[in-house]
């Protein structure tokens, strides 16, 4: 399917005629904005809209865009995703690749000592985490896809406290992964075993909402330590397409930090959230199979 061509039909879906300026009518069986009604408010042409929705149309001008984007009430984000899926030149995917680590950032990360921390790629795979970040997965967390072990494990399904809205920025933060790499083979992968083994994930892929998350509350029911709430801060990588460093931290003299000192402990005494050794896990369970 077309990803533009999706991408303008959920969104025309969304928008209400009254938010538009057009009259209520019940005879209406149209979700949303009809694409004649679109095509006007932007100041297309009809046939050329039909044609952008049916992916007939390619290369639309910078300025129809903004029209579009205007018209369908996109945000900041899915502006430029809009743009970014438009500008696709046929033949010439972008691909990207999960290079290892610098040892500098795994220094840094080594550094952070108070919080869990991690190095995460476009596809969700943590690349490198500190000691409280390995505690949080109780195992080890390099390796393991945070989408995989969200949507397809149990383990997952009882860690995250707010496991729905977790879900929507997952498939959010994909969507735009998927528009900035389309020659992601990996990616294309992974898109299709989440969409294979769960309802939920292919739900909420076909809305085709993209979002984008550079802090906010993060909230766990860890095994260990009961209940655990976060602050996340996401920190893009410039030389690393995609990656980001994640800090997750507690304000001192709230409950969540004094579980994460525990949690620290725990690490410290060698002991994972059922008592058992945080190391020496079987090498599959880094891939949150």
């Amino acid at each position: 399917m077309d990803d533009l061509a999706d991408f303008l039909r959920t969104r025309r879906a969304r928008v209400s005629p009254e938010s538009a300026g057009i009259r209520p009518d019940s005879r209406r069986r149209v979700t949303g904005l009809r694409r004649e009604e679109v095509a006007h408010l932007s100041g297309v042409s009809v046939d050329y809209y039909v044609r952008l929705e049916q992916g007939r149309a390619r290369q639309p001008s910078v300025q129809v865009l903004d029209a579009l984007a205007r018209v369908l009430g996109l945000d900041d984000v899915e502006r430029e995703h809009l743009h970014r899926l438009a500008r696709r030149v046929v033949g010439e995917p972008r691909r990207a690749t999960s290079a290892r680590p610098r040892p500098e950032l795994l220094r840094v990360l080594e550094l952070i000592t108070d919080a869990p921390a991690f190095l995460i790629d476009h596809r969700l795979t943590v690349l490198a985490a500190n000691r409280l970040g390995d505690m949080i997965y109780s195992r080890p967390a390099e390796g393991l896809n945070i989408a995989r072990h969200l949507f397809l494990t149990e383990e997952g399904r009882k860690l995250f406290a707010d496991w729905e809205n977790c879900t929507l920025d997952v498939v959010g933060h994909l969507r735009l992964a998927a528009g900035r790499c389309p020659g992601d083979r990996e990616l294309a992968a992974l898109i299709g075993e989440l969409a294979m083994h769960s309802e939920r994930f292919r739900q909420l892929w076909a809305r085709a909402d993209v979002r984008t998350r550079t802090h906010g509350r993060k909230a766990y029911h860890h095994p260990a330590v009961g209940y655990l709430e976060l602050h996340q801060e996401n920190f893009g990588l410039p030389d690393v397409t995609g990656a980001e460093l994640i800090i997750q931290s507690a304000a001192p003299g709230t409950a969540a930090h004094d579980n994460l000192r525990l949690l620290a402990s725990l690490g410290a005494s060698g002991q994972g959230a059922q008592g058992a050794p945080v190391t020496g896990l079987p090498e599959q369970a880094a891939d949150g199979a």
